[in-house]
């Protein structure tokens, strides 16, 4: 199909008079996200890596047209979200995702009304591949789609997502035949998927899975075990991670698997699988949060036995990124209606956002709202980059020197943003929505207004795909990692830069002041690590020294891993705010109030 006549595109046009001045637009009416768009994604190297040549197969004349052509899709969903999904939010949460009937779920009608249209809209295959019917649209575009979604409704958004996380994980890992077989039905809206990880004695600690996976002699295998709070688990597939009879204990005896709910169900009298129970939650009341039973369950292998673990890290990049774009829509949501709410309520003769204290505050939280979508997107960038070039790797098993150099460098990125962007968007929807019901005052407390519902959801994203415990013990991990790694270097490249050296230079001023704060940064943090590790003080920089610190003084340093996930992830942000202001001085006014 020709890009041109994309129905969500036909739809948006059949509606755009009638809506405008009416319906708010969460892409055309917010200049960040259009800034953004234009300038945060690194378009000149993602752009050849989706279309190598011009005029593309769908008559793509060059870069700017298909870039114009991403930005009304993203003005189309935005719509859609606006208008749609978000009418029928609160209908979600009231009535919840819906029921199990024979180990199988049933969505409620609001639910199976979201799907209907995503079906029509075709929005199912935005980001998967062509040769199954997809339209292999950049990620960067599909994650601002994600925000977009949970704008309007977050349990939409976490059930929509499992069509295009299991169309990714079978296109990279599973077989010719697995791929033929599924990814069109996904794309078609006729079924979609689930990860199934948790276990009810083993969350975080995955290597302590218990599902057992019985070889067949027909090259099947047979799951036996339990799984529990399962997003999406009715969804009809299900990547379930098991180890394999005899298999090695730990991560290294983890292998993946796909169970299909229907297959041989008239022979078996069943399903395939069991949905047993549908978890009654604090809120995100319109997902299906499940416990799943596996007994006997025909399972095919995903890739090489015992690689399951690997193939799931894949899956916990894209899927952490994605969370914290969960969480930016809320938090996006949040801050718009406590603005618009104080713009409109009255105390001593004004508006309360005129108030001098409200005033204050609410450009606070706005200026932490642009600075995480800000975040959020140059992230998406070098993911979108690391995917693709990941992806390559899975389908040719290689990649020249020049495609190389940017896989390692968009990797670098990733690997350092993830746990980064995960905990700063989920800690700070849970905050920020807690600043907006005060804002409300007693009105924010009532269900008649949304700020109580967004706050509820707000704690899904907070724990799941890892607690921000989990992301900040891997922040510091990779960070000690770094500096054992080569430690004159780590040390060096600080002191070097001291202010009074006179070494702190930049293009103009903002660069001198983020240069400036990142050279304090790093001198508070060599003090912990100093005053935890404790090396011996003529051994400063042996690696071998770095390398044999002992348990226990590692344990030491571990205590403060939130408070220096947070730093780092307040230094990442100011450092993308600087580059932006590099690249526009119109930005340089975000930069400051953040950095104040």
């Amino acid at each position: 199909m020709s890009f041109a006549f994309h129905p969500m595109l036909t739809w948006y046009s059949t509606r755009i008079g009638h809506f405008i001045g009416e319906i708010m637009n969460y892409y055309s009416d917010n200049k960040e996200w259009i800034w953004l768009f234009k300038n945060a994604i690194d378009w000149d190297k993602v752009m050849p890596l989706y279309y190598p040549k011009f005029p593309t197969e769908d008559e793509m004349k060059n870069p700017e047209e298909v870039k114009n052509f991403l930005e009304e899709m993203l003005t189309a969903t935005g719509e859609w979200c606006a208008e749609s999904v978000a009418g029928r939010a609160e209908e979600m949460d009231r009535i919840g995702a819906g029921t199990i009937e024979n180990g199988r779920t049933i969505p409620s009608q609001a639910l199976s009304a979201f799907y209907q249209e995503a079906k029509e809209l075709e929005a199912f295959g935005a980001n998967a591949p062509k040769e199954y019917g997809g339209l292999e649209l950049p990620m960067s575009s599909g994650m601002i789609f994600m925000a977009q979604l949970s704008k309007a409704c977050i349990s939409s958004c976490m059930q929509i997502s499992f069509y295009g996380s299991i169309i990714d994980m079978l296109d990279r890992f599973a077989s010719k035949e697995l791929k033929d077989k599924y990814i069109p039905e996904i794309i078609a809206g006729n079924v979609s998927g689930s990860m199934c990880l948790t276990e009810p004695d083993c969350g975080s600690d995955l290597g302590s899975i218990n599902a057992s996976a019985s070889p067949q002699t027909d090259g099947t295998y047979l799951i036996n075990g339990t799984k529990i709070f399962i997003t999406n688990g009715g969804g009809g597939l299900g990547l379930v991670l098991a180890r394999i009879d005899g298999a090695p204990e730990g991560l290294k005896g983890i292998s993946m698997f796909l169970v299909d709910q229907s297959e041989k169900e008239a022979e078996r009298g069943r399903p395939n699988f069991m949905v047993t129970k549908n978890e009654d939650k604090l809120g995100l009341h319109g997902t299906f949060t499940t416990e799943v039973l596996y007994e006997d369950s025909i399972a095919h292998l995903i890739g090489e036995p015992n690689t399951g673990f690997t193939q799931m890290l894949h899956l916990m990049n894209e899927a952490r990124i994605a969370t914290a774009m969960q969480s930016f829509g809320g938090l996006e949501a949040s801050i718009e209606y406590a603005k618009q709410y104080a713009s409109e309520r009255k105390a001593f003769g004004k508006p309360i956002s005129e108030l001098p204290l409200m005033k204050r505050n609410l450009e606070d939280y706005q200026t932490e709202v642009d600075a995480i979508r800000a975040l959020l997107v140059d992230t998406s960038s070098h993911y979108d980059i690391y995917q693709k070039l990941h992806l390559k790797k899975c389908h040719s098993g290689d990649l020249n020197a020049e495609e190389k150099e940017l896989y390692e460098y968009a990797w670098m990125w990733t690997r350092k943003r993830t746990p980064l962007v995960k905990f700063y968007a989920t800690e700070a929807f849970t905050h920020l929505s807690t600043k907006a019901i005060q804002v409300l005052g007693g009105y924010g407390y009532m269900k008649d207004y949304p700020v109580e519902k967004l706050h509820r959801d707000s704690f899904g994203p907070l724990l799941y795909e890892g607690t921000s415990q989990i992301q900040s013990l891997m922040a510091m991990k990779d960070l000690i990692k770094y500096a054992m790694k080569d430690p004159g270097s780590f040390i060096t490249n600080v002191f070097s830069k001291h202010p009074g050296l006179g070494l702190i230079s930049g293009s103009n001023e903002w660069d001198k002041e983020y240069k400036s704060v990142h050279y304090r940064f790093k001198k508070k943090l060599i003090g912990l690590l100093f005053n935890n590790l404790k090396p011996e003080g003529n051994k400063l920089f042996d690696a071998k020294e770095w390398a044999n610190v002992d348990e226990e003084r590692v344990s030491s340093l571990m205590i403060h891993a939130e408070g220096l996930c947070a730093a780092l992830s307040y230094m990442e942000t100011l450092r993308v705010l600087c580059e932006h202001a590099d690249k526009d001085e119109s930005r340089s006014d975000l930069f400051y109030r953040y950095k104040r």
